[in-house]
């Protein structure tokens, strides 16, 4: 049986361009700090890289720090004491949103004491005139406020106004981080015109290999507190031998990605589509989250009243498709989502909502293929569950 794989927001199957790029790097040897020609080789590849992942994003190759993955990028970046632009700055609190990814929730460097949550509407959108009065209360009681959003949630694939939160944060003189891990390569984005200070992103997010990650500044005169110390690897703001294979994957990634990106997103586009028509013409009492606001154009996250999510994912598994419940973050763990809790989703579609993710390599066959084995799961639901058939 051939396996259908519909989890592209936990990880991106690894694209052809990035894998031989890997491939012909993995049979060479040389430690880019090193002088001789060997390191010389390998730093050589990996600021062609640095600037591919700029590229993409629209920045400084300057301002690109390589990490261990996005995990590690937000931590850095959450930091109260950073030197913005060659000017130190001191932030006193975080505002985070209810929808934030646990690295974002974890703070960084900030204490527990010094987090704050900003409300989001039902459709998971941030509240900006909330938002406005939290900047203020803090601004007038000199306090600096560090604020970081996620551009597009990971559950919901729901995009965030970017360009509002910058302008607020801004004019209450904060810092802004973006959490650009899912909508990089999914979405139009540009650092320059989001607004942020800062930006995350991830390699196996975009089709590039695990354990590789980017924090990326709007201004390469930027400079923040390492969290690993040592050696003076990246600029001095990342200790560590870095991991020339990886970055020349996600830089053969990034260049992939920006080459196809068009083409991609509407081919992906219209499988959703497809994909949610077929879910709704199979199940009636269907609950498509947040369809109505803007979306990055890969992810559809559903419920149907009655079966549960950990159930559903099962059984898509035992057919042979790949999907997930809420995020992927937890250890494996199939829980209660704290973004739909802070949507305020009743309870009974929380528990059943399951997220299926398209990405680069999925075929209009995957989405047939999905339908069918959802009806399937639909049709063993009790008969007072059953709205109808497919």
């Amino acid at each position: 049986m051939n396996r259908i794989y519909l989890d592209h927001n936990a990880t991106s199957p690894l694209r052809p361009a990035a894998r031989e790029a890997m491939t012909g790097v993995l049979t060479e040897t040389g430690n880019a700090s090193s002088v001789h020609r060997e390191g010389r080789a390998a730093r050589s590849r990996i600021e062609r890289a640095r600037q591919r992942i700029a590229a993409v994003v629209g920045a400084d190759a300057e301002a690109v720090i390589f990490t261990s993955g996005a995990t590690e990028a937000i931590t850095l970046a959450l930091s109260p004491e950073i030197e913005l632009s060659g000017r130190p700055v001191c932030c006193d609190v975080l505002l985070i949103s209810g929808i934030e990814h646990p690295a974002v929730r974890a703070g960084g460097r900030f204490s527990e004491d010094q987090i704050e949550i900003i409300p989001v509407d039902r459709a998971g959108l941030v509240d900006l005139t909330t938002l406005a009065a939290m900047l203020t209360r803090h601004r007038n009681s000199k306090r600096r406020a560090f604020v970081s959003i996620i551009a597009a949630n990971n559950e919901t694939g729901v995009i965030q106004p970017l360009c509002e939160i910058a302008t607020l944060v801004h004019a209450a003189e904060g810092i802004f981080h973006i959490d650009a891990v899912q909508i990089v390569g999914r979405y139009s984005f540009d650092l320059a015109a989001s607004g942020a200070d800062l930006i995350s992103i991830s390699s196996h997010k975009l089709g590039g290999p695990q354990g590789v990650g980017a924090l990326i500044a709007r201004d390469a005169n930027t400079r923040i507190p390492p969290l690993l110390r040592g050696g003076g690897q990246e600029r001095g703001a990342r200790a560590g031998t870095e991991n020339v294979a990886g970055i020349v994957g996600f830089g053969a990634a990034a260049e992939n990605v920006a080459l196809l990106m068009a083409e991609e997103t509407a081919h992906v586009a219209s499988l959703r589509d497809k994909l949610e028509t077929g879910i709704n013409s199979i199940a009636s009492d269907a609950v498509i989250l947040s369809d109505a606001a803007l979306r990055i154009p890969n992810t559809t996250c559903f419920a149907v009243p009655g079966i549960l999510a950990e159930t559903a994912v099962i059984a898509f598994d035992l057919e042979g498709v790949a999907v997930s419940a809420g995020s992927a973050c937890s250890s494996g763990k199939v829980g209660s989502s704290l973004t739909l809790a802070a949507m305020k989703i009743e309870p009974e579609i929380s528990r059943a909502a399951v997220r299926a993710s398209l990405g680069w390599n999925s075929t209009e066959a995957d989405v047939v293929r999905f339908l069918e084995v959802f009806s399937r799961i639909y049709a063993k639901l009790p008969s007072n569950h059953r709205t109808k058939a497919a």
